[in-house]
């Protein structure tokens, strides 16, 4: 999920490729491990104890506070309380420690992914024999969430006009990002310089040791790839069983990761096209080409025509938030139905509720007009964790040819949002970089061919940097591939949970 109006890293891609991967590659250094011994200004945060207690809403969970150092090289100076939360193994068989999980984003709820999904709906055999854990990463959900803008500036923010048609309108997007960023800095000018990757991989240590395990095993997907990744390349040494789904490539700028990720979305969308046609009911024509124009023609026509919702706020449905929520459901083929009806109703009723609420579920928006903190958390990882895509808007317009090239139906849109980073008011700390995590256990890298938000080609180029992985691929749509339907993915990646047996190399599946 990376431009905070738009992308979310949480993708086959027909524009880029692996030798682009590789050109970025070329000229980057490697992530170096961390010293083996833990220093002992940070003994205290290793070695406490937490206060287990039943989680409120969530029965069969157990919640706690774990205290991290907020600022990793001056540990003196203050902590920082991350949520974390498990659910013990339920048996039979012999314990095998604790699977942590992570769902991406970054600003991904991992505790709401664990009581919501992975810790009732994984695979039986491995919640018997793993204690499911979860950390919510610093900046994000329960651990001291940065919340940059009212439900109402929020609203505003997400109707900005990412198509900019004159002067005026450039200005428009320029204010609103400036506006943002202006937020999050007011209010935590001293959290926004801590809330990077490496600093949650490294509370995921501090997690491992205080759960008693000598080794992580983990499960992270979309962004989680990267924040895994990122781990195996600090402590090698510490990685047990590590499956990375809809892998990132951490050599990427962040005008590559972008425009690479604005190829996969048209990749996915081209999918969605081919499949609608098949469909009585698709609105959009009898063609895959009809289908890419008319969506566009629908995009360009709310431009200055908004659609009337059911939004009790008195919302329309703009270019702006059509576009959001006709990617939102590119992340999952199983929307695809839903999607072609609120593009019915678009089209024939002129009602755009059904497009609102995809855009609404994206951008977790609940109906009070309350918004979650993922999209700052979003805006605030990866600001800090790569230098900005664009510093100008002048940039961001420059590079409109090659994002619309990437994706005729989406690429304006993304070009502009990807200048989200060029006011931020803290300065990155990361860079792009290889991660080798050479002497770690094998590693599983997963990837999908038609992934909309991390293209195939990711995970090619993270598997072939580090050093131990083994790339498992999946044929198909939608984001993600494990515990999405298919049998072969799902039987080998819990062989490898279960057993430590990493998958044969080469090994694909294909979708059912």
């Amino acid at each position: 999920m990376f431009a905070v109006a738009a992308l979310l890293v949480s993708a086959c891609s027909s524009g880029g490729s692996s030798s682009a991967a590789t050109a970025d590659a070329a000229g980057t250094v490697a992530l170096g491990a961390l010293p083996r011994s833990t220093p002992s200004t940070l003994a205290p945060y290793y070695e406490q104890n937490l206060s287990w207690r039943d989680c409120a809403n969530a029965p069969g969970f157990q919640c706690a506070t774990m205290k991290a150092p907020l600022d990793y090289a001056k540990p003196a100076d203050g902590d920082i309380k991350l949520a974390v939360s498990r659910r013990k193994a339920s048996g039979p068989g012999e314990r095998l420690g604790s699977l942590l999980v992570n769902p991406g984003g970054p600003g991904g709820s991992a505790v709401g992914y664990l009581h919501g999904y992975a810790g009732i709906a994984y695979p039986s055999q491995i919640r018997a024999r793993y204690d499911m854990v979860a950390v919510d990463p610093r900046g994000a959900a329960g651990s001291e969430p940065v919340e940059c803008l009212t439900g109402r500036q929020m609203d505003t923010f997400t109707q900005t006009d990412l198509t900019p048609d004159d002067q005026g309108e450039k200005a428009q997007v320029v204010a609103a990002f400036k506006k943002f960023a202006e937020g999050c800095g007011q209010r935590y000018p001293k959290l926004l310089r801590h809330i990077s990757t490496v600093e949650a991989a490294r509370d995921m240590d501090v997690l491992r040791a205080v759960l008693g395990d000598k080794k992580l095993t983990y499960v992270g997907a979309s962004y989680g790839t990267f924040l895994g990744a990122t781990y195996a390349g600090l402590f090698p040494d510490r990685v047990g069983r590590l499956v990375l789904d809809g892998a990132l490539d951490p050599t990427l700028s962040a005008r590559k990761l972008n425009e690479e990720q604005t190829a996969g979305f048209e990749t996915a969308f081209r999918s969605f096209a081919k499949d609608c046609v098949s469909q009585r009911d698709c609105p959009l024509g009898r063609t895959t080409a009809q289908v890419g124009e008319n969506l566009k023609a629908l995009f360009e026509r709310l431009d200055s025509q908004p659609l009337v919702t059911g939004d009790t706020d008195g919302r329309q449905l703009g270019e702006s938030l059509a576009t959001t929520g006709v990617i939102a459901a590119m992340y999952d083929e199983g929307s695809w139905p839903r999607l072609r009806q609120a593009l019915t109703d678009a089209i024939r009723e002129e009602d755009g509720t059904g497009l609102l609420a995809f855009a609404d579920g994206y951008y977790e928006r609940d109906a009070s007009g309350t918004y979650s903190n993922l999209m700052y958390a979003n805006a605030a990882v990866n600001c800090l964790d790569l230098p900005a895509a664009f510093a100008t808007s002048d940039q961001a317009e420059a590079a409109v040819p090659d994002f619309e090239k990437a994706s005729p139906v989406f690429g304006r849109a993304l070009a502009w949002a990807s200048l989200n980073c060029a006011y931020w008011p803290v300065a990155p700390t990361g860079k792009p970089q290889r991660i080798e995590a050479k002497g770690a256990a094998p590693i599983v890298v997963v990837g999908t061919t038609r992934d909309p938000a991390t293209p195939y080609h990711w995970a090619r180029a993270l598997a072939s940097q580090l050093s131990s992985a083994r790339l498992l691929t999946y044929e198909g749509d939608g984001h993600t591939a494990y515990g999405r339907g298919s049998e072969c993915i799902d039987a080998t990646i819990n062989a490898y949970l279960l057993r430590g047996t990493p998958p044969v190399e080469g090994k694909r599946c294909s979708q059912p």
